[in-house]
Parts: C-alpha cells; sequence; structure tokens
C-alpha cells in the first residue's frame, strides 16, 4: 500500500546554490556541507513564503528512510521548505502516477526510469529542466546523454546501474562449482549453467531464463554491433531475435534453466520473487544496485558480475531518475532539490549506493568510506570494475518502450510453454511491438 508521511519538519536546500535560494525563498546564507556541485547563478521568484514540495518515488522501506533523511538535511538548511513525501513498492506505481496525470496533480518531485522518460516527456507530464539551474557537470556523460530527450534535459539521474548476473555464491561453494567470471560469452556461461544443474543433481537450476529479459537481449544485440532500438524504431529485425531466442530453447534442453512455471514467476523483476534468492536458481538476472535488496532476502551470500559479453556492451545507465512535474508552482525549488539529492557529498553519504551508484561521480568518492553496507560495496566494486570499459550510451527508450518489455515477456512465455515455435512468436512480437512504437 502506498505509504504518505505528512511534510517532513524542518527540510531546506544545499548551501551550494546560495545566490539562487535567498533569492528563491528570502532565507539567510548558511555555511557550506559536504560538497556542493551546484551553480551560484542567482535566480528571481516573487516566492517569500512557506513552500511545500510534494515528493513521490517507489522502493522499499530502507529507501523511504534514507531518502526522507536526506530531504531532512535539506530542510536543516532552508526552513522555509517542506516536503510532503509519499512511496509505495514498484506494482502499481505508474498506474498511480497516471490517475494523478489524469488529475493534473502530480507531486512537484517524482522518481521515473527509463521506461517512462520518453512518454512523459511528449505527454507533457515532466517538466523541461534545461533552463532551470540543474547541476550536470558532476555526471559521466554517457549519464547526461541517458537523462535527455530531443536535446532537453528532462531529468537527472538518481543513481547509475548496470545489468548483472547475481549469483548464490555460498550454494556454489557447496557444489564445488566455480563462480560465473567477467567476459562470459553466452554459450559459455549457458554451458556453465548447465554444469551447475547437473552438480545439484538438478535441484536447482544453473540459471533464471533470460529469453524474455529486455536488458539482456539489449547487452546480447550491443555486444554484436546492434541496438535495441534506433530513434523511435526496434534496432533489430527477425533473424536477430529467433537466434535469441533459439540460444535459450538450447539452454532448456541442456537443463540450464528451471520449469517455465517458476521461470514465469519471476518475469516480474521483482526482487522478492528472484529465483536466485529463492533457492531455485545458482543465478538470475538482475540490476546491479539492487543486489543489497535481493542480499536481504537470502542468508546466502550472493556475488555479482557482469552479464555475459563485453563490459563495453554496457553504458552509464540511469537506474532511476528525478523528474519534475511540468505544472509545479516551484520549478527552481523542485530543481534545486534534484541538485541537492545528486550533488551533496553529505546526502551522497546518507543515501550510499541505495539507487545504484551515485550520479556524481565526485560524490561517490565522497562518500566511499562511509558505506558500510557489505552488498551496496560489492555493487560499488563491480561497478568500478567496468567504469573504465563502458560503450557509448543510447537515447533513452522511446515512447512504447514498456509495452515492448511486456511483449517480449510474453513471446518468451509462449515460447516456453510450446505454444508457439521460435518463428511464429518473433513474427507475433514484432508486429506487436512495431504497433505499440507508432503509438
Amino acid at each position: 500500500m502506498p505509504v504518505v508521511r505528512p511534510p517532513l519538519d524542518r527540510l531546506g536546500a544545499d548551501p551550494g546554490r546560495r545566490r539562487l535560494l535567498s533569492a528563491l525563498l528570502g532565507v539567510p546564507l548558511l555555511a557550506s556541507g559536504g560538497l556542493a556541485g551546484c551553480s551560484d547563478d542567482a535566480a528571481s521568484s516573487s516566492q517569500d513564503g512557506p513552500v511545500e514540495l510534494s515528493v513521490f518515488w517507489w522502493g522499499s522501506a530502507k529507501r523511504a528512510e534514507l531518502t526522507e533523511k536526506a530531504l531532512r538535511l535539506y530542510s536543516d538548511r532552508n526552513p522555509r521548505v517542506t516536503f510532503r513525501v509519499t512511496w509505495q513498492g514498484a506494482d502499481g506505481y505508474y498506474d498511480r502516477l497516471a490517475t494523478q496525470a489524469g488529475g493534473g496533480n502530480v507531486p512537484d518531485l517524482i522518481q521515473i526510469d527509463d521506461a517512462m522518460l520518453t512518454e512523459y516527456t511528449q505527454r507533457q507530464v515532466i517538466l523541461d529542466l534545461t533552463d532551470h539551474h540543474v547541476d550536470l557537470r558532476g555526471l559521466p556523460e554517457g549519464l547526461i546523454r541517458y537523462g535527455t530527450v530531443d536535446g532537453r534535459t528532462m531529468a537527472v539521474a538518481a543513481g547509475q546501474t548496470h545489468a548483472a548476473v547475481v549469483f548464490n555464491r555460498d550454494l556454489l561453494r557447496d557444489l564445488h562449482m566455480p563462480e560465473p567470471r567477467a567476459g562470459m560469452t553466452w554459450p559459455d556461461y549457458l554451458s556453465w549453467a548447465a554444469q551447475v544443474t547437473e552438480a545439484s543433481d538438478g535441484r536447482v537450476a544453473g540459471t533464471m531464463d533470460g529469453s524474455g529479459d529486455y536488458r539482456a537481449l539489449w547487452l546480447w544485440l550491443r555486444s554484436q554491433g546492434g541496438e535495441f532500438y534506433r530513434g523511435n524504431q526496434l534496432g533489430f529485425g527477425a533473424d536477430e531475435l529467433i537466434a535469441w531466442f533459439e540460444l535459450w530453447q538450447r539452454a532448456r534442453r541442456s537443463r540450464a534453466t528451471p520449469s517455465a512455471a517458476l521461470v514465469e514467476q519471476a518475469d516480474s523483476g521483482e526482487p522478492a520473487r528472484q529465483l536466485v534468492v529463492n533457492g531455485v536458481t545458482a543465478a538470475s538476472f538482475a540490476w546491479s544496485h539492487q543486489l543489497p535488496e535481493l542480499q536481504r532476502l537470502t542468508e546466502s551470500e550472493l556475488g555479482i558480475v557482469g552479464v555475459p559479453g563485453p563490459a563495453g556492451a554496457q553504458w552509464a545507465r540511469a537506474s532511476m531518475y528525478w523528474a519534475a512535474f511540468r505544472g509545479t508552482r516551484h520549478p527552481e525549488a523542485v530543481a534545486d532539490v534534484i541538485n541537492f539529492l545528486t550533488t551533496n557529498g553529505e546526502v551522497g553519504a546518507v543515501l550510499g549506493h541505495e539507487r545504484g551508484l551515485n550520479a556524481s561521480v565526485s560524490v561517490r568518492r565522497y562518500a566511499e568510506g562511509s558505506i558500510t553496507d557489505p552488498a551496496q560495496r560489492r555493487a560499488a566494486v563491480f561497478g568500478a570494475s567496468i567504469a573504465d570499459q563502458l560503450g557509448p550510451a543510447p537515447a533513452p527508450p522511446p515512447r512504447g518502450h514498456a509495452k515492448v518489455r511486456t511483449l517480449l515477456v510474453t513471446a518468451a512465455e509462449r515460447i516456453r510453454v510450446k505454444r508457439d515455435g521460435t518463428r511464429e512468436a518473433t513474427a507475433r512480437f514484432l508486429s506487436q511491438a512495431i504497433a505499440a512504437l507508432t503509438v
């Protein structure tokens, strides 16, 4: 259920943008704390009274605890700004936002991901931040690009993440099996998974079936010089998709993956349903920033490694973004809060890598020593290990991406239960996906 919090007392802003907030809020200039990479450009505003900003995000109770603590740090510096926060699990989040958008009452500051960035831009739900003093200087170039639509800054990365294989380290030790390694080819990875299944006498399968996982498909395509999208169209055709589906058909025949029924339970991507934490598989596909949450769901030690293929197929991907409602009455205040959440060192130490690696490279370095959670540290080490190998970032996915993801899952499921052959499922997917992208 959604959790609604009353306004948090004494919420304020990062002093890095002193003149802006002095003009905006009419509060005294305060001494700087932590890192502040924000602009000192002045802004004019007639607002000189209290400002209440509504904030909405999805995530766990732990994310809520840390985010509210970060917002309190903001208010400690600017007492006239207060926040009304609402958060809930990922399921139903966008349904709730759609209802709010229909009524014109979207919260001032919202968390979104790349599935909706382009669509919310084109539907004019979110604010163009290009001229609203957002500070992107500390972000990797690829991460900046991944928040732009048609050359305009529409959102700022709340964190950086990478597609990864999360594996049960304790289980592999018990089975005397090696851990998956970075840079494995897809055939090598699936051969390893089949050996794990055999070593366990079939008690667990080596890997989650990734045939319907768009992340895995996207990186597989990029490893061969392809792309998932070209502009607002699919970047691949029938031959590529058939080859992908047949790769996983061979994996099933070698018993590298679990039964179709078990895979279907995990296809939603919800951490609690991931088969690696349920003891069904030795490995699952996930985002690297999800490792701490996955670790909380199992007593076994989890490890992390890149998805098979070259690290250069990956890019600096935003785990999620902070975006402003186009109809907010306080656009500069919202932009300043975004700056505070993404460029302030003290905030970086509070949030850790809960939403992924801190968006700002300088904040990552500043906060590194304060992160004590072992799973967060493992995720950070993984991110650092491929940082210099990342490829160029593509444009954010086009409008209709969320539907395309669902269609891919459906096509993969129909093949797994033998309702469709690979060619029939591919033809149906391409027809429906092309239609979804032209709406």
